[in-house]
């Protein structure tokens, strides 16, 4: 059977099939956020990273982390999203073989916390 839609209804379907917008996840709650914040400033994320809201230290080695829920992927490697970074901030080498950032001791909680603390970081 032809379809018999018209150029409209082709036009229709092939609009329907972009996405050129993508859909931002949504945050995590604020106590979450703020634990992730207070976690990454204790674990000493700062000596490798710039901590947008902390002011010292300012690390130089890793990236800065402002903006970080705005970015696609992690590492350039690994789609951003909650589960797949709380995995990384804890232990990046086993996601990333060869990243230069290492294996961090944590608990899952803290985990979770820094990735929501960290994907609510938009510009």
């Amino acid at each position: 059977m032809i379809w018999k839609g018209g150029v409209a209804g082709s036009m229709l379907m092939i609009l329907a099939a972009c996405d050129p917008a993508p859909i931002e996840p949504p945050l995590a709650d604020a106590g979450s956020i703020a634990r992730g914040k207070a976690a990454a400033q204790r674990l000493g994320c700062g000596a490798c990273h710039e901590l947008p809201g902390i002011d010292w230290p300012k690390g130089r080695i890793g990236p800065s982390l402002a903006g970080f829920g705005n970015r696609a992927l992690i590492a350039g490697t690994l789609p951003n999203d909650l589960p797949r970074l709380a995995a990384f901030v804890a232990d990046a080498p086993s996601l990333v073989p060869g990243s230069g950032m290492p294996a961090v001791p944590m608990d899952a909680g803290e985990a979770h916390d820094i990735a929501a603390w960290l994907q609510s970081q938009r510009d």
